[in-house]
């Protein structure tokens, strides 16, 4: 069991200035969703159901801050989210906080508490080992990360967070949809006899998160998902080559789920589309070239001929 701090970062406020009652009410309720799902999937990558869950929302300015939209439509979201993941909310705090927060903005922010099943293992890639699959699950969009490189294009666009992309969704609703919750898809596999070796959910640092393992490995890519065209759609405004774009986004992949044979890989795919998302078996971990200190990791993704590089990358586990 543990309990897990989390915050939602810059997505919060990445919108234009007019929007009507009807469309706050829809782009808060895509912000309750974020909150949730950033909380949950982090929890869910160590194979953790949520149970309790908690709201952390500081302001300097309350009174502004918390409209009737942002009440009905954010709280909605959050429930919803809750709903579909199996937890319960159960308490929150909203202090205010003059002088430390920007006025007429706001934190958004949370903890939960979550179990890992009776007589299962934590998964915290320990076990992964070369030969393992990878399995890839669908992303709705960005998530909760890429804001920096977002909100700076939106100043760039014609029309800002109005500009429609070619699909006709304006800009601010294609970034700010919520991300998909997988908890529900974490349990479903453990209960089906499969201890994944390692899950990683595609956030922050994009696809560099594909080798967070600590293990002298290369994560080779056969397979890709279908790319949501808000990337496709960034790619070519902000002029980001493809190797960027995996650095930054998770173009589609919102988890990555490592399993050590390819009947388990077909059984998550299975089990992924029995909860309405879009899976495929992308690839496999192979042991990185060369020996020693001189055996880096890295990420090599065939379809775009493209090899991300693990010199730099910190982040470990």
């Amino acid at each position: 069991m543990t309990l897990l701090p989390e915050g939602l970062g810059t997505a919060d406020d990445a919108r234009p200035e007019d929007l009507t009652p009807a469309e706050l009410l829809r782009f808060w309720r895509n912000i309750g969703g974020k909150t949730m799902s950033v909380l949950t999937n982090d929890a869910a990558s160590s194979g953790m159901q949520t149970v309790l869950i908690s709201l952390y929302l500081p302001s300097a300015t309350p009174e502004v801050v918390f409209t009737k939209e942002f009440m009905a439509g954010f709280l909605d979201g959050f429930v919803e989210g809750c709903e579909k993941v199996g937890c319960v909310y159960f308490s929150g705090e909203t202090p205010q906080l003059k002088g430390k927060i920007v006025e007429g903005k706001l934190d958004i922010a949370g903890a939960l508490w979550g179990v890992v099943p009776a007589g299962r293992k934590p998964i915290d890639s320990g076990e992964m080992r070369a030969g393992d699959f990878i399995v890839f699950v669908e992303s709705s969009g960005p998530h909760e990360n890429g804001f920096t490189t977002l909100r700076d294009l939106a100043t760039k666009l014609p029309s800002g967070y109005r500009t429609k992309l070619p699909g006709g969704m304006e800009y601010w609703e294609a970034i700010n949809q919520p991300g998909h919750l997988y908890t529900p898809l974490v349990q479903a596999v453990m209960a089906a006899g499969i201890q994944p070796s390692n899950i990683e959910p595609i956030t922050g640092h994009g696809w560099q998160k594909l080798m967070r393992s600590k293990g002298a490995f290369r994560y080779v890519i056969e397979e890709m998902l279908p790319v949501p065209e808000i990337f496709t759609f960034v790619e070519e405004a902000a002029g980001l080559s493809k190797e960027m774009m995996l650095r930054t986004f998770n173009y589609g992949v919102g988890l990555a789920i490592y399993v050590h044979s390819r009947e388990e890989a077909d059984r998550v795919v299975a089990l992924a589309g029995e909860r309405r998302l879009t899976a495929c078996v992308a690839g496999n971990v192979e042991a990185a070239e060369g020996q020693g200190d001189a055996a880096f990791r890295s990420v090599v993704v065939k379809p775009l001929n493209v090899v991300i590089k693990g010199e730099g990358f910190e982040l470990g586990k």
